[in-house]
Order: structure tokens, then sequence, then C-alpha cells
């Protein structure tokens, strides 16, 4: 019998039964304009936003969402801050168009769909055909009467053994000033890609990473973010303008049903993702990498925990390497909490100090370490706009200073 009082449990009941009148009401109030937009005949799809998915002998999985205007092109030479407000406002006011029927095409296997309520559109289909030797290949998607074709990159993963990579992006692959609302508000609001700054030697550690050891491996990269997809053009930008390795990239939808970006807490829909991957590729062994910011060292020391000697290294980006911080307190727990796992776990000042220990693991060829050091270095004194809305030293700074924190080798 339960004997939690009743009084203590009706806030949260109430909590959930408003919760189901606001999910209601939005589901009511996205019909209403449906039917309008249908009567109209507004709304129809005009651009298929074709994310990258990925596959391997087995099968494809793709996901996208179609949209009733085209997104406008990259960001501008000289875009300001006024003209970078006006595209993220363009961003997450954009219309997605439900009930679309799709058609998927990839090696030579075909499968149709049709968008959901939210203009998404996902599918997993088994192919049959061998995968080519390259590391991208296109899969096709289309509106089912031909029109609207449009190219989806897909990655390949062998079938062998080998080393997969799951990254966060924010303040793991470029400066979000998650930490500080204020920060992060005008980081997202007030740059582009162009003058978002990527963490130093992101680059030319995830490119050594992708090449492996042996520097000719085809790594497969992932990317998961608590971001939302309406940032998808962005972060692509961002990674292209960085020569950062491209990967399929999992965000979150903004909305108040269960496992969207507005309505869930937390990061957990990242270690769900993580989990899926680690379980989809059992071939695999996986390289986790997030910051101290976040949830992350709690996601990837349960993730080490669950997994055991499937993780082949965590490393945890410290965002304040210059002070010790409740942060740092944070993920030494955790790598306390997984040193009995033998999954090594690494809290890291910059690039250069998670190579090294990747190189030590044969991870990465030793003979990167060079190059991304000297990359360490351009990468912390490269000006850029967004750091004039940083407060206090670089994100970078000097893993000398602080002691990092590691355990299992």
């Amino acid at each position: 019998m339960d004997s939690k009082p009743t009084s203590s449990r009706w806030p949260t009941q109430l909590r959930g039964h408003l919760q189901n009148i606001a999910i209601d009401v939005d589901d009511h109030v996205d019909s209403a304009w449906r039917r309008i937009n249908r009567r109209l005949g507004r709304n129809r799809p005009k651009h298929i936003a074709a994310y990258r998915g990925f596959a391997d002998s087995r099968g494809v999985e793709l996901f996208g969402r179609v949209m009733s205007e085209k997104p406008l092109g990259g960001p501008g030479d000289d875009d300001k801050w006024w003209d970078n407000l006006l595209n993220t406002y363009r961003r997450f006011e954009s219309d997605e168009v439900p009930d679309v029927p799709l058609r998927l095409q990839f090696r030579g296997a075909q499968l149709d769909v049709r968008s959901d309520s939210e203009g998404y559109y996902t599918a997993t289909f088994e192919t049959g055909a061998t995968p080519s030797d390259e590391l991208w290949e296109n899969a096709v998607v289309s509106l089912t009467d031909g029109t609207l074709t449009t190219p989806q990159p897909v990655l390949q993963v062998a079938d062998g053994p080998g080393i997969g990579v799951i990254s966060d992006i924010d303040d793991t692959v470029l400066h979000s000033g998650v930490t500080d609302w204020k920060t992060a508000a005008q980081l997202t609001f007030l740059h582009n890609a162009r003058t978002r700054k990527p963490l130093a030697g992101v680059a030319r550690f995830y490119q050594a990473l992708q090449a492996g050891p042996d520097g000719a491996t085809r790594t497969p990269i992932f990317y998961v973010s608590s971001s939302p997809w309406n940032l998808y053009d962005l972060l692509e930008d961002f990674m292209e303008l960085n020569a950062i390795p491209a990967g399929p990239i999992f965000l979150r939808d903004l909305g108040l049903d269960t496992g969207k970006f507005i309505k869930t807490p937390g990061h957990g829909h990242k270690l769900e993702r993580a989990s899926q991957l680690i379980e989809r590729f059992p071939q695999l062994r996986w390289v986790l990498l997030g910051d101290s910011g976040q949830a992350d060292a709690e996601l990837y020391a349960e993730a080490a925990q669950r997994f055991g000697d499937r993780i082949a290294a965590i490393y945890i980006r410290d965002v304040d390497p210059e002070v010790d911080s409740a942060f740092d307190t944070g993920v030494d727990a955790h790598i306390e909490r997984v040193a009995g796992t033998q999954v090594p776990m690494l809290r890291a000042g910059d690039s250069l100090a998670m190579a090294e220990h990747a190189a030590s693991l044969s991870l990465i060829a030793a003979g990167t370490l060079a190059s991304i050091a000297r990359e360490v270095g351009r990468d912390a004194a490269r000006p850029t706009i967004g750091e004039t809305v940083v407060q206090g030293p670089s994100a970078e700074g000097d893993a000398g200073q602080k002691p990092g924190r590691a355990a299992g080798g």
C-alpha cells in the first residue's frame, strides 16, 4: 500500500493534468491551422530538409522534415547582428507540413512514408545491397509524385570491428555558453555559423579520431545535442566552415509533447540516442565526448556501467579550466563512479589533453599530436565577434593551470 500522503502527490498530479490539457490545446490549435491552410491553399510542401542518415549492410535509417518554405542560404560574410537575429527568427518561425506522402530510395530499395503532425519523417528499412567503399553515399527523398527530389547524405558504417564516436555539440565542439543563459542567448540569436567559435583543436582532433591509429580508418562520428532541430542548418554550416568531420546530428523538436525541447527537462534523450547507436552497431566500441557544463558526465557514466568494455573512452571537456568549480566536483564524482568498470574517463582542459590520452589508447595516431597542438594554439587566439559576449577567459584556457581528473587509464 502506498503510504505517501495524498497532499504530497497532488501537485505532481495537477501538473500532469495541466500538461495534458496544454498538449490537447496545442494539438487542437495545430489541427485548426492545418484545416485553414488547406482551405486557403497555403502551407504546401516546398522544401525537404533531408538530415544526414546512416547505414550498414543490414539497412538504413533516414530522417528529415517537410517545410513550406525553402531555407535561406548560408551565412553572409558581412551579416550584421540584426541579419542574424532575423535569420534566427525565420528558423524558429518556419512552418512544417504534416501528412505529406514521401518516397525514400537507397541502394535500389524503396519505401513510402508520410510526414507526421510536425512535418518530420523517419524510416528504417533493409536494402539488401553491399555498401560502397565511400564514407558517404546519397539516398534520395521526394514526394511520391516525383517532385522535390532531394539527395540525402548517408554515413556508411563498416561491418567489421572498430571504433565509433558520439559527441555532444554545445561547449564540446563549439562555444555556446550554456552555463550562462545570457551568453548562450546572445550567441544563439545574434551570431551565425561564421561568427561562432569552435573549441580549441576540435577540428584536428576529430579528424584524427575519424582517421584512426593507422590514418586510413573510416571511423563514424555521430553528434547529439539538446538544441532544437531549427538550428540544424546553422550547426551543419558551422562544421563545414571549421573543417569538423560531418556526421548525423540528433537534435530535439520544439513542442509540449514528451521528448520535445520545451517539455522535457534535462538531457536524457542524449543517453537514449547514444544507447540506440551502441546497440545498433554491436561490432563497434565507442568514444563518448561531452562537457562539464551539462549532464554529459552523468549520462556517459551510466553508459559505461550499462555497456562496460563496449565504451573505449569518455572525454569530458572542462568548461572552466582556469578555476576549480562545482562543475569539476560533479564530473569527478562520476569519474569515481565508473572506476570499477575499467572504462577510461578523463576531464580535460582542451583537445590536446584528450588527444594525448586517446593516442595512449591507440585510438588516434601519435603523429597527429603536433598538428593538434598547433591548432589548439591557433584556435585559442582566433578572434570572433562571439568573443565579445563571453565574459572572462575563453573556455579553452590552459590545461596546465588546473589538473584534470582521470579514471581507468
